[in-house]
């Protein structure tokens, strides 16, 4: 639809508040000077580049970001091929076998289209 609400309509003015563009500017910086930061640069913000707006139904938060080589790639809970599917994404697949009859397990644990 031409009227939908997109990412950038409703982050556009919260992308341009102190607090957003300091810590824009603090990740760079820390990149810049050698620091290692998951996910990789390329990856940031890959959520609302995969996922339009108004295909959003949940929300899930989660508590312990991924801190490892090869495991955050900008999509919460999602590990890419090759990377052991983590405990956090096991548990909601199995609450999810118990709740939707004849849901079949993805493998690996890549949640991107």
């Amino acid at each position: 639809m031409a009227n939908e609400l997109t990412w950038h309509d409703v982050l556009a003015e919260e992308k341009q508040q102190p607090y957003f563009l300091n810590t824009l500017q603090t990740v760079a910086s820390e990149r810049q000077s050698g620091v290692t930061i998951y996910p990789p640069q390329k990856d940031v913000f890959n959520a609302f580049r995969f996922t339009e707006l108004g295909d959003v139904k949940v929300v899930i938060l989660g508590q312990d970001p991924y801190h490892g080589p090869g495991q955050a790639h900008g999509l919460a809970f999602s590990v890419r091929p090759g990377i052991a599917i983590p405990p956090s994404l096991l548990n909601m697949y199995k609450e999810v076998e118990k709740t939707i009859p004849g849901f079949t397990r993805p493998n690996p644990g890549y949640l991107e289209r």
